[in-house]
Parts: C-alpha cells; structure tokens; sequence
C-alpha cells in the first residue's frame, strides 16, 4: 500500500495549531480506518485524530507535549515491511550545499538565535494553567516571567490567556501599569516564586489516615479555574420558579415513539427547555448580553450553550449556533448530535465558544433542582431540574379539584451587576410560562 500521511486536521476557523498531548498508538502498532490514534488539545477543546487508512504506524513525527501546525504531517501510515519516507511537505536542505557552507550557516543561525532569544527561558513546567503556544511564544519574546503570566486573567474560554490579553498586559507594562483589561487585581505583595502563590492561595493541608491523593487532569484544572473567576467576577443572585409541565410530559408521550421511528433519534425535554428559553430571550433580550469594563455589550444572536457530561466526570458545553432561528426540530437534532460528539470527544473548538445563554439539565442527575453557576462572560444560566408527580388543586369551571401533575423548578442565575431582580425574576417566570401553555396538539 501506498504510504499516508496523518495530518492535523482543521478544527475550527480561530484556531491553527494544536498540542499533541498523548498518543493512543505506537510506532510499529497496527490501526483501523478512523480508529483513533492521538490525542491533541488547543486553546478550547480537546478533541482525537482518527487513523485515515488501515496500517502500521510507521512514524510519529510530532511527540506529546509538542505542537503542530493545522496541515502538518504528524505521522505516516504505511503497510508491514514499509520503511517510512520523508512527508511531502517537510523540507530538505538543498543537496548542492558545501559542508562549509552548511557549517557557516548553522553558525550564523546560532548567533542570531542567541541575539535575539530571551536572556532567561521561562519554565511553565510548574503551572497548572493551560498557555497556547501562540501565548508562550508571546511570553518569552516579550520576557513576561511565570509568576507575571499567572497574574494575567484570561477573557477566552474557560478562563484561558488569549493573544489579547496577553498583549494588554505587554502595552500597560510598557506605559507603566501591570493591569490588563481582562485582568483581575494583583495581590498587594507579588509572590516571587510559584511555590509562594501557591501557598497564598492553598494552604497545604496535613494529611494523616487511609487517603488517596488525585491529581486533576488538564479540563477540571480549567473547569476549577473557570468557575471561581467566574464567582469572583459576577454578583451572583438565584430566582427559582415551579412550573406545571404537565402538558409537555403527555405530548412527549404521544409523540416520542412516533418521532423515533420517523427521525431515528430520542426526543428529549433539552429541546423543549431551550425552546421555551429561547422565545422569553426574545421578551426580554436584556438578558442576552455580556459585560466588558462599565460596557454592556448587547447580542444580537441567541447562541444557547447546554452543559454536558463527559464520561471522564469533566463537563464541557457546547453551543447551538442561532437558535432562535431553528424549529423545535432542528433543535432537537442539533442537541442530539452535539451531545453525541461531546461524549465521543469529537467537538470542534467552534462549537464550544460564542454562547450568549447556557441551560443545565440537573434533572438527568434525579436532582429537583441547583444554583447554577454563570458561564462567563454570559450574565445568566438557568438549571432545569427532575420532574416530579405532586397532588396540585386544578381550578375548573365547576370549582377547585384535586388531581395528579407534573411538576419541575427552574433555577435562574444571573449577574446582579447588570441584572436586576425584576429583570431576573420575570426572565424565570417568562420560561416557565412557555413550558405550561404547551400545546397539546402541536406537531413537531
């Protein structure tokens, strides 16, 4: 067979390289066609890259912890007995150039490296944040040492250092101040080492007894980082509202069997939920907004964020895209494939960045309902909690009765800093107003 090639596909417009952080094969091991081979991660998701052929991995171009170029030959694919031959995109020196040339080159190539290299190399070996090359690079050209680049807080997804933010910092140290933007107060006493910003922030605490000591991987370091800034950042207030969804739980019945047959995919309440949200945004669309500075930034878009869990226990949330502009049906396939991907791992970094609103389904945990914490820069969420059967008195035209309903809280977060109470509380109310007028003879 001919040789292939394993290139590091594109995955997402914003985004051009990636790390590869494990590979799931060796050199010499056998692979199937799209069976996954190698890890990698970038600045907002991490996701696999599936084999492209049936072969042996004949060589593995790009080591773990390395980064690749989006395009670029990480390995070659070959049949038993092949020997691996150069990529056709890597380059050669040319074959006419003199050993002395070569050696004046080379010569010429260490000085100006020395030149223009930083005096001292920045270690972020001792970090327990996630730097994009791009932010590194920045990092070392510009000689921002590791303890400065723990100071900078991030305004990308899940907390993350972007290009921006880091060159906010370079400009406001070069006119005098250490303060980005998107950067949270330093404290008043910098710590001189990592080992001392450590202990200012987490105590070591004596461990004694029968325990067992995890480290957290990569995404829950994230997660962690991202949901304390986020509780630093906003003024969180939570309004909760029950609603009667009664008339959603028959119509799902009626029409759950029917539309599996026909779609060949289940029909969930998410859909339903975030349709329901979706139209109170467009009554209030004051909650569609996010905050930079004393800026209120309104948007235009709805992009609704729904959280999802990862077999691994992380959560990850993906984004539909416009949803305001989907029937309840492209909804239900568009939460469907992205919960399917999400799991697989198989999510673009587009997919999981611009939400303007995010819904969390505690209710598939059993719980009635949460306080939900804001995903930032959004102002905020709601978590939709299990439905529950409850005796509820039902007014009739003949009086008040007794009967049997199904009952579910809706839990809405939301910045105090830009959302009030009224705005907050209505918003909750709005939602829960949609789900109980549900027409029972609606199609899908």
């Amino acid at each position: 067979m001919a040789q292939i090639e394993v290139i590091l596909p594109k995955m997402g417009e914003s985004v051009a390289e990636a790390t590869i952080t494990t590979w799931l094969k060796s050199e010499g091991d056998t692979v199937e066609a799209e069976e996954a081979i190698v890890e990698i991660a970038t600045d907002k998701v991490d996701s696999e890259v599936p084999s492209p052929a049936e072969g042996k991995i004949l060589k593995i171009l790009v080591q773990e912890g390395e980064v690749a170029k989006v395009g670029q030959v990480i390995a070659i694919i070959g049949a038993e007995g092949d020997v691996a031959s150069a990529p056709s995109s890597s380059s050669s020196a040319p074959a006419d150039v003199a050993p002395a040339e070569a050696a004046a080159i080379e010569e010429n190539i260490q000085q100006a490296t020395q030149a223009t290299a930083p005096s001292a190399k920045i270690d972020f070996s001792g970090s327990d944040r996630f730097y994009s090359p791009l932010v590194k690079s920045i990092a070392k050209e510009e000689g921002i040492s590791a303890v400065e680049l723990e100071q900078i807080s991030g305004s990308g997804n899940e907390g993350r250092v972007t290009k921006k933010d880091i060159l906010a910092f370079v400009s406001g140290r070069q006119n005098g101040s250490s303060t980005s933007p998107a950067q949270v107060s330093a404290p008043s006493a910098t710590p001189t080492t990592k080992a001392a910003a450590t202990v200012q922030s987490t105590p070591v605490s004596s461990l004694s007894g029968d325990v067992e000591i995890i480290q957290m991987d990569r995404m829950r370091k994230l997660i962690a980082d991202h949901m304390v800034k986020s509780k630093q950042t906003a003024a969180h207030v939570t309004s909760f509202v029950e609603a009667d969804v009664t008339n959603i739980v028959n119509w799902r019945n009626k029409m759950k069997k029917h539309f599996e047959q026909v779609e060949g995919e289940k029909l969930t309440f998410t859909p339903i939920f975030i349709e329901a949200i979706v139209k109170a945004i467009k009554d209030f669309p004051m909650i569609n907004i996010s905050v930079e500075g004393d800026k209120i930034i309104k948007k235009k878009n709805i992009n609704i964020g729904m959280a999802a869990a990862l077999p691994s226990g992380n959560l990850i949330v993906p984004v539909i895209m416009n949803a305001d502009r989907l029937n309840l049906l492209g909804i239900t396939k568009a939460v469907n494939d992205l919960a399917k991907r999400a799991r697989e791992n198989k999510l673009l970094p587009d997919e999981i960045q611009g939400g303007t609103y995010t819904v969390s389904n505690v209710g598939t945990f059993g719980n009635v309902f949460g306080t939900p914490i804001i995903n930032q820069p959004q102002v905020a969420i709601m978590a939709v909690g299990a439905i529950k059967k409850k005796p509820a008195v039902i007014e009739t035209e003949a009086g008040d009765t007794l009967g049997i309903r199904h009952f579910m809280y809706l839990s809405h977060s939301y910045d105090h800093r830009v959302v009030d109470g009224a705005l907050g509380g209505m918003f909750v109310r709005r939602v829960a107003d949609y789900l109980e007028n549900w027409d029972v003879n609606r199609e899908i």
